[in-house]
Parts: structure tokens; C-alpha cells; sequence
């Protein structure tokens, strides 16, 4: 596998190396320092001892008060050979009335400032050591020269005085030379101490580290248990092994308890879904059972019409024109039964388990023309003002027109109970009608149907109580309480809203269903109920 650019093991490599050259650089430069410092003492010593040597030499000319040395090439040679030999130059001697003796030739700062040193120590008739000038040292600026001034004895009396202008460059040369040598020193010294460093770091950090990423790497979720190898080093790598161990068999017993629970809740998920279809399914199976009752009614009086032209036809003396009469009678009444039975078939029919692109107009009025010949919706005046051009919702036809005939069933159960308090001479007025009015509107993206009959109505503190299980208004044995609560659990599937309002008059109900639209339509009129 591919390191990446900076990884531990060049963090490592890179930290290694930075901290040997700086500790050797910094080490460096206290050398140079010490250095420096020891060769600007030997070079005050030097001093010293060229002065001693002056002194014995110039003590005797100085005594005989002799004024044309500079004239005399013997004597500045031998001052230049002792001078060369401690290494300084310009030499200046001044008598003991501080004029000058020999070497005053030169007439720039250096021998001003010479002058005025001899003189001054002349006067106190002690050594002075001063630094002149500045130029660029080894690392940084340093002094130019070394300038030192002392009294001359002779004889125990006062002869004198010189002053040596010491140059400090060559002390700085002959240390960069050293440097550079040093330099590659640290550089060598660097690259081995690194690679030490490197390998020690790497074995006791880096490899365990590797190690432990590799394996933690290779496991998998849903793999077989990973357990690291115990560390034999007891510091803080083999405590992080320790840990990490703890860690994985913590989380493989986590993934195990975890795996139980998405089983546990798959089967008590499987085991409501089943319920939930057998609550629907019984719920259809009830509404059926209403309806058959009220179809038995309806197909019976078909039945004896078709019996009774039976009858005629089989006395034989009818006309021709007669016989064709009565039998487009019959076949009118047997296709009258036959709609009914199939629309019943239709409804009891074992719901789909896939969505449809489907128009709830259409659902509607099927519900509705299925209902309105049965018995107990005898007299409901149905009013349908389906005018929204955006009906299309995308559900299981079966279940919306489940839900569309709970609702109009209970609305009609509603009405009669109103039309029963009526006539029973209770109500102030003893003419009631029947009406369930169903409108269809769009609201933003979805499609409203509200159903408004002008029952009874239901107490205000019990609207949010009707989508409840079991909870019904009608009379013991008459209602198991599951439409309203199946519808809504119907319509809150599909990712609609179902809700009740008593109406602004005072007189009845109204059940308001909102669904998404499926396809938009730019054509709907934006009305909504």
C-alpha cells in the first residue's frame, strides 16, 4: 500500500532531523562564542607579551632621549618583526612628556584614538585595552582590532609609553575556516544520529502503530471478532493495544446485541403490518356485510319483475311485439342485478399491494352510484361538486374507495339518526332532508375532498377523538368503532391528512382528506375547500 506524503513515520523522520541540526547548530554557535572568546584572550596575552618586549627594547632610546628612530631602519625593523611576531601592527611610542617617539606618521582616527589611549595611560601609568571599529565576525558583527596602551618602566622610572593596534580579522578568518569543517561535521554527524533516532523511534512508536492500523483496518463489519496481540512493552502503545482490544470486543457484542434487536424489530414490524392489514381487512368485510344486506333488498324487486314477465311469456298467448317488449324488460332487470353483484365483487375483492395513478373523481362516484341504491342511504341527497381539474393521486384504488365508502357510510348512518330524532316530533321542526354534499378543491400540491353531511354533528371535544380504535357515536352492536381509524391510517400511509370539523352553522360534520397530487396540472382552478 502506498504511504501517504506526510505520514507518522515522515513526521517522525522530519522532527528527528530538525531537532539534531538545531541542537548541533546552537552548539555550534556556543563554540564560535568560546572561541571567540579564547582567541581574543590570547590575542590581549600576546599583547601583553609584545609590550614586555617593546619595553626591554625601547627602555634605552627612551633614557637617551634619541628623536630620529624613524629615520632608523634597523629599529623599525626589529619593532616590525616583534610586532608581526604578536601579531599587531602600528606600533606608537610616546616619551615620558607624552610627545611622540616613534611611529605619529599616520593621521586618520586609528592614530588619533591611539594617541589619546598612550597618553591617557601615560597619565594614569596603567595598561588600557580598548576594541576599535566593527566589522562582520563569524556569525554576526564583532570588533575591527584590538587596541592596548601601557606605560613604559626603565630603570624603575617613568620612560614612556606605546600603544599596539592589534586587527582581529585573522582570529575570525581562522574560525570560519574551522567552520566550514564543522559545518560538514554536523552534517554527517546529523544524518547518522537521524538515522539512529529513526530506527529506535521506529521500532518502539512507528511499527506498533502500524501494526495496530493494519489490523484495525482489516476488520469488517459483520466479519469475524478481531483481537489484537497483546503488547509485551508496558508503556503507553501496549496500554493503547490493551484498550483497543477491550474496544473491539465491546463493539462486536454491541453488533450482536444490535443484530438481535433489528430481528426483534423486523418481526414485531412484519407482525403490525399484518395486523394493520387484517384490522383493513376486517373493517372491508364488515362495510360488505352491511352492503349485502341492503343488495339482497335491492336485487329482489328485479327479481320479481323478471319472475312476472316469466309468467306472462309462459302463457303463450301474447303478440309478437308484446314478447320482444317483455323481454328487453327482462334483460334490462338481469343487467340491473348483475351491476349490483359485480359492484359488491368489486369492492370485496382482496386489496392490491401496488399504487396506481388513479383519478379520484372517478372513485367517487363509483362509491357513491354503488351506495346510493342501498337502503340505508334511502333518501340522501348526494351532491357532488367535483370540480378541481387535479384529482390524480397515485394509491391503491381498493383503499381509497374503502375509505370513501366508511366515511359515506357513517355520514348516512349520521342522517338517519337525524331524520329519526325529527320524527319523533322532538325537533322544532318535523321535515328534515338528507344531504351529503362531497366538493373536491387544490391547495398548494395536494388534492382536498371534504365530505359535509347536515347530521347530528359530533361534540367539539371530541373531534380529535374520532380517528381513534373503537371509538364510535352509534348504539352498542351497530358500529365496531375501526372506519374512521382504518381510513386514517389509510390516508396517513399514502402521506395525506384526515381530519374533522363541525360545520360553521351548527348543523352536521365534515371530513376533510388531503392527498399529493401525482401529476401537476396547470389547468386547476386553485380552489379549495
Amino acid at each position: 500500500m502506498r504511504r501517504p506524503l506526510y505520514s507518522l513515520r515522515t513526521g517522525v523522520l522530519v522532527q528527528i532531523v530538525f531537532l539534531i541540526i538545531a541542537a548541533m547548530m546552537l552548539m555550534n554557535i556556543a563554540m564560535v562564542m568560546f572561541s571567540e572568546r579564547d582567541l581574543i584572550k590570547a590575542k590581549i596575552q600576546s599583547g601583553r607579551l609584545c609590550v614586555l618586549a617593546l619595553e626591554q627594547y625601547l627602555g634605552p632610546h627612551l633614557q637617551e632621549e634619541r628623536v630620529d628612530l624613524n629615520s632608523d631602519t634597523l629599529f623599525q625593523t626589529t619593532i616590525a618583526r616583534l610586532l608581526e611576531t604578536g601579531g599587531f601592527r602600528k606600533a606608537l611610542v610616546l616619551d615620558k612628556n607624552g610627545k611622540v617617539f616613534f611611529g605619529g606618521e599616520d593621521q586618520n582616527p586609528l592614530a588619533s584614538f591611539a594617541l589619546t589611549q598612550a597618553r591617557e595611560s601615560l597619565v594614569r601609568e596603567t595598561w588600557l585595552m580598548e576594541f576599535w571599529g566593527s566589522t562582520w565576525g563569524v556569525i554576526w558583527l564583532s570588533r575591527e582590532s584590538l587596541q592596548i596602551s601601557a606605560p613604559i618602566f626603565w630603570q624603575g622610572r617613568m620612560a614612556g609609553a606605546v600603544s599596539l593596534n592589534g586587527p582581529l580579522v585573522p582570529i575570525y578568518q581562522t574560525i570560519r575556516q574551522t567552520e566550514k569543517v564543522f559545518i560538514l561535521y554536523i552534517l554527517f554527524y546529523s544524518v547518522i544520529l537521524s538515522f539512529v533516532g529513526f530506527l529506535l523511534l521506529s521500532r518502539s512508536v512507528v511499527r506498533p502503530i502500524d501494526r495496530l492500523l493494519k489490523m484495525t483496518n482489516a476488520y469488517e463489519a459483520g466479519g469475524p471478532p478481531l483481537f489484537l496481540p497483546e503488547m509485551t512493552e508496558h508503556n503507553e502503545i501496549g496500554q493503547l493495544t490493551a484498550s483497543l482490544n477491550n474496544m473491539l470486543q465491546r463493539l462486536d457484542q454491541n453488533k450482536k446485541e444490535l443484530q438481535t434487536y433489528i430481528l426483534s424489530l423486523e418481526k414485531a414490524n412484519e407482525k403490525l403490518q399484518k395486523a394493520q392489514a387484517d384490522l383493513i381487512r376486517s373493517e372491508k368485510l364488515a362495510s360488505v356485510g352491511r352492503l349485502a344486506a341492503g343488495i339482497a333488498h335491492e336485487i329482489g324487486n328485479p327479481i320479481g319483475i323478471v319472475l312476472g314477465y316469466v309468467e306472462l311469456l309462459a302463457k303463450g298467448d301474447i303478440a309478437e311485439e308484446e314478447k320482444k317488449d317483455f323481454l328487453q324488460r327482462i334483460e334490462h332487470e338481469i343487467t340491473r342485478i348483475s351491476q349490483t353483484i359485480r359492484q359488491l365483487l368489486d369492492f370485496s375483492r382482496p386489496a392490491g399491494s401496488l399504487k396506481q395513478d388513479i383519478h379520484l373523481h372517478d372513485i367517487i362516484r363509483a362509491t357513491v352510484e354503488m351506495l346510493a341504491p342501498q337502503p340505508l342511504a334511502a333518501g340522501v341527497q348526494f351532491d357532488l361538486r367535483l370540480t378541481t381539474l387535479q384529482d390524480r393521486v397515485l394509491a391503491d384504488p381498493n383503499q381509497l374507495q374503502q375509505v370513501c365508502l366508511n366515511i359515506i357510510l357513517n355520514a348516512a348512518d349520521a342522517l338517519n339518526r337525524q331524520e329519526a330524532f325529527y320524527k319523533t316530533g322532538l325537533a322544532a321542526s318535523g321535515t328534515f332532508r338528507k344531504k351529503l354534499m362531497i366538493t373536491s378543491g387544490h391547495r398548494l400540491d395536494q388534492v382536498v375532498l371534504e365530505f359535509s353531511d347536515n347530521g347530528p354533528g359530533v361534540p367539539d371535544a371530541h373531534l380529535t377523538q374520532i380517528f381513534d380504535p373503537f371509538y364510535t357515536t352509534k348504539e352498542p352492536g351497530q358500529g365496531t368503532g375501526l372506519g374512521l381509524a382504518v381510513c386514517h391510517q389509510i390516508i396517513t400511509g399514502l402521506g395525506g391528512a384526515i381530519w374533522a370539523e363541525n360545520n360553521q352553522a351548527g348543523e352536521g360534520l365534515s371530513i376533510f382528506i388531503a392527498l399529493p397530487v401525482s401529476v401537476p396540472d396547470a389547468n386547476c382552478d386553485g380552489a379549495a375547500s
